[in-house]
């Protein structure tokens, strides 16, 4: 079974990169062409157009609980759980509206992916106190004028260990409570399934993927004081939803 699992990985790994190659030029083209407020469009097809062929092709499935929670006029700050490779197309198709992920500046030097992300993403750069002041206004600019969703991993890095949760980094929290914005919760519930981040290598096969929204959480009128509460508030609704 896992040599069926492997080579059906390398399949996906085949079609991820056929689509990007495929519609690289329409992306290119198009940060050229379009106006600067077309980015959201860029961003809707990819999040609802790309991931549906992706996930078609490949045999997986959703079921998506808790969409009544989200409402597509609000800006958020997103958080879920973090295990595989797949995730960050997952937790893109399961979201009603469109968002900005928030990436590392490293990324960008990816052959293609990188221009791409920089051009869809909100860069985090740490080299020095400037740059993450820039990235910060940044930030906040994306959040409150142009009215973007912010993505990110409060586990800041893929989960591999037999724990349903890595200890959560507080950036999250005090990115929301600073900008005063509610804090969306997704959950990826039974990603084993689909691809197991305890298995060694290449994994993965088809099968649906369940993901539960949960009722987002206010941040108006908490302070960094609080931020250590609200991540362990979120984490515990996380592993609630792990638990079922």
């Amino acid at each position: 079974m896992n040599l069926f699992r492997k080579l059906w990985a390398i399949y996906g790994i085949l079609v991820f990169f056929l689509l990007w190659l495929v519609l690289f030029p329409f992306y290119y083209l198009s940060f050229l062409v379009f106006p600067n407020p077309w980015v959201r469009h860029i961003i809707w097809f990819s999040h609802h157009v790309y991931t549906r062929l992706f996930f078609g092709l490949t045999l997986i499935r959703f079921k998506i609980e808790g969409l009544e929670n989200i409402d597509r006029r609000q800006p958020y700050i997103i958080v879920s759980n973090h295990q595989t490779a797949l995730d960050f197309m997952m937790n893109a198709r399961a979201f009603p509206g469109v968002y900005k992920f928030l990436a590392k500046k490293e990324l960008i030097k990816v052959p293609l992916f990188g221009f791409i992300v920089r051009k869809l993403c909100v860069l985090v750069d740490r080299s020095s106190a400037a740059s993450r002041s820039s990235s910060m206004k940044y930030l906040h600019r994306t959040l409150e004028e142009d009215g973007y969703s912010v993505f990110l991993y409060p586990e800041g890095t893929r989960n591999t260990t037999s724990e349903p949760l890595l200890p959560f980094h507080k950036g999250a929290f005090r990115i929301a409570i600073e900008a005063q914005m509610p804090i969306a919760i997704q959950t990826i519930v039974n990603i084993e399934k689909i691809s197991n981040p305890k298995h060694k290598g290449l994994d993965m096969w088809p099968g649906t993927v369940h993901i539960v929204w949960s009722k987002p959480i206010e941040t108006a009128g908490l302070t960094m004081a609080d931020a250590e509460s609200l991540s362990e508030q979120i984490r515990s609704v996380i592993l609630k939803n792990l638990g079922r």
